[in-house]
C-alpha cells in the first residue's frame, strides 16, 4: 500500500497526476497480480502514456488518505472505452470501484457519448455483478482473451442520446 496522500481525505475521485503514477500503478499490479518481470515499471509506462493522450481519462480513487483504485477510459467520438478498473484487495468491498464506475458513467454523460464498453474476465462475478448493477449487459465473449486463457465477457451500456439516462438492454450472452 501507498503512504497517505494530502489529496486524499474520505473517498474522493480526483484525475490522475505525475505524482500519483507509483502509487496507482501498485495499486494496478495488486489488484491484477501481473506475472511477469517487473510489473510495476510497466504498469508505470502504461500511466505515463495515459497522461499524454488527450482522449484517456484517469481517475484515482483515494479512501481514507491512499490511493486505492483506479479507473482508465478511453474518450472516442460518442463512445468511452472503460479499459481498467482496478481497486486494491485490501480495499475491495467499500464502494471504490462502484464510485470509479458510476463517475465514467457522468463523464460519458456530460460527453453525450451514447455508448460505453468494456471487457471483464468471466470469472470476476463481483466485477460484473457491479457493472449490471449500472446498467451495463453482455453483449459477447472473446474467448482466451487474457494471458492464462481466461475468456473475456465484453459489456456494453446504452445512454439515451437527448436525456443522457442509461437504455436498459438484455443481456446477449449468458456469462
Amino acid at each position: 500500500m501507498t503512504g497517505p496522500s494530502p489529496a486524499c481525505a474520505g473517498l474522493t475521485l480526483r484525475a490522475l497526476l505525475p505524482e500519483d503514477v507509483a502509487a496507482v500503478a501498485a495499486v494496478h499490479v495488486a489488484a491484477f497480480r501481473e506475472p511477469g518481470q517487473d510489473p510495476i515499471g510497466r504498469a508505470t509506462v502504461a500511466l505515463r502514456e495515459e497522461l499524454a493522450r488527450p482522449w484517456a481519462h484517469v481517475r484515482v480513487a483515494c479512501l481514507d488518505g491512499e490511493v486505492v483504485g483506479a479507473l482508465v477510459a478511453w474518450v472516442i467520438a460518442d463512445e468511452v472505452h472503460v479499459l481498467d478498473v482496478a481497486t486494491h484487495p485490501d480495499r475491495r468491498r467499500r464502494g471504490v470501484g462502484r464510485a470509479l464506475v458510476k463517475d465514467v458513467l457522468r463523464l460519458a454523460q456530460e460527453k453525450r457519448a451514447a455508448h460505453l464498453y468494456l471487457e471483464v474476465r468471466r470469472s470476476n462475478a463481483a466485477a460484473i455483478a457491479l457493472y449490471r448493477g449500472v446498467g451495463f449487459a453482455t453483449t459477447g465473449v472473446r474467448a482466451r482473451y487474457y494471458s492464462d486463457d481466461e475468456d473475456a465477457v465484453e459489456m456494453a451500456l446504452s445512454l439515451d442520446p437527448h436525456t443522457g439516462e442509461v437504455v436498459p438492454r438484455p443481456d446477449e450472452v449468458p456469462t
